[in-house]
């Protein structure tokens, strides 16, 4: 349940959706399985062990967006049609010409089609109703769009904004690495820099200390950093992108303390996860908002 990359979004400021009334507008488009003719289906599937599109804990609310892909490789339609090309050319005694073949192929994809496997893909987003948060679990911008896209066709309407700040996001990260993170953030060992011209020259760290004279030099050549290893207070590690992306998110030592040896219900376990992900992440966002000059005047223009 625990998210591993985050693109941010802003809600409308006059978002006003109930927990009854958003669960009951999912409801009109689940997740249907392909049809025979269909290559792809998407639609709303439950978030949680409750079974119930829409997980809601206090203002905090969780909603998952399933999407089934049949798997039908290219290569694997035009091998069945050429096999099946070889045979007719040897029934006619001549060569199949293009339009035949074209015919072919089509034929092939409609039958292979109908029995192909589906894989599900699953992407879960967030909603802080009180900070006016929606955030999704996915690292990649048209994955996390394709869920803003079905949500706005869910709600008939849905004015986000992508999450922006005053101070540049790279220009902050060079900051930190010569003057050290501020506030509760700490420098991890994972950093990206690019050079400004056209070539767009990279050097990526990995498991490699911020504080040496290498990193400095590179920045004073006008390399700037697009990805910084960050730890917040301790408990959560991080990647920040230049494009205010949150990446390779790791929980530390976060789960829940039991008081017995017992067990414990499913769905309880899950409430209290998603309690402690979504107050840890409203308070991370928060002030790393503050941190980077509070909320662009042009997000909220």
């Amino acid at each position: 349940m625990w998210f591993k990359n985050l693109t941010v979004y802003r809600l409308p400021p006059e978002w006003n959706w109930t927990a009854a009334d958003l669960e009951a507008a999912l409801g009109r488009i689940p997740l249907q399985p392909c049809s025979t003719l269909q290559m792809r289906s998407r639609g709303w599937v439950a978030p949680s062990p409750s079974g119930r599109l829409l997980h809601t804990v206090g203002t905090q609310h969780l909603l998952a967006l399933g999407i089934d892909q049949k798997l039908l490789p290219a290569s694997v339609i035009r091998q069945e049609a050429e096999r099946r090309a070889a045979e007719q050319a040897e029934t006619q005694g001549f060569p199949v010409g293009r339009r035949q073949m074209r015919a072919l192929k089509l034929q092939v994809a409609d039958e292979l089609r109908a029995r192909a496997l589906t894989r599900r893909t699953v992407i879960r987003a967030w909603i802080d109703a009180d900070a006016g948060w929606l955030v999704v679990d996915s690292a990649s911008a048209t994955r996390a769009e394709e869920l803003i896209e079905t949500l706005r066709d869910t709600l008939e309407s849905l004015a986000v904004q992508m999450w922006d700040t005053e101070r540049s996001v790279s220009g902050s990260m060079a900051a930190w690495l010569q003057r050290g993170a501020p506030g509760p953030f700490s420098l991890e060992q994972d950093l990206e820099l690019q050079s400004a011209d056209a070539q767009k020259a990279t050097i990526r760290y990995r498991h490699h200390p911020l504080d040496g004279q290498d990193i400095r030099t590179h920045l004073s050549a006008g390399k700037r950093p697009t990805q910084l290893g960050l730890t917040w207070n301790g408990r959560i590690a991080f990647v920040l992108t230049e494009k205010l992306g949150i990446k390779r998110l790791q929980f530390l030592e976060m789960a829940p303390e039991r008081e017995d040896g017992g067990e414990i219900d499913p769905l309880e376990q899950f409430d209290l996860d998603f309690t402690v992900m979504a107050g840890e992440l409203g308070t991370l966002l928060g002030e790393l908002t503050r941190e980077l000059g509070g909320e662009s005047a042009r997000a909220a223009a």
